[in-house]
């Protein structure tokens, strides 16, 4: 059953390579959705899957990439937007 979580991630998470890692991941493991960064150096992003899946999606936003400092993560589930590829937001 696919699932849909807001996953906010705080640390040092900007200009460390967060979001094109994160969307290796989610490619990988079959997550679909969006990542974006947050004018206060979050991280935002809208994840589909299943539980497994957004288990281990989950996991890999606690650590992030070498250079990241995660030093929370916040998830919330939500309604179901039926995404068809995960990307990542650049600013406007």
């Amino acid at each position: 059953m696919t699932k849909h979580i807001d996953i906010v991630v705080k640390g040092k998470v900007q200009g460390v390579f967060f979001r094109g890692a994160t969307k290796a991941v989610a490619d990988q493991l079959g997550v679909k959705g969006y990542i974006k960064n947050e004018p206060n150096g979050d991280v935002f992003i809208a994840a589909e899957g299943d539980s497994l899946s957004l288990g281990m999606f989950l996991d890999w936003c606690n650590e992030g990439p070498e250079d990241a400092r995660v030093t929370s993560v916040e998830s919330h589930e939500g309604e179901l937007k039926n995404y068809r590829n995960f990307d990542v937001v650049r600013k406007g």
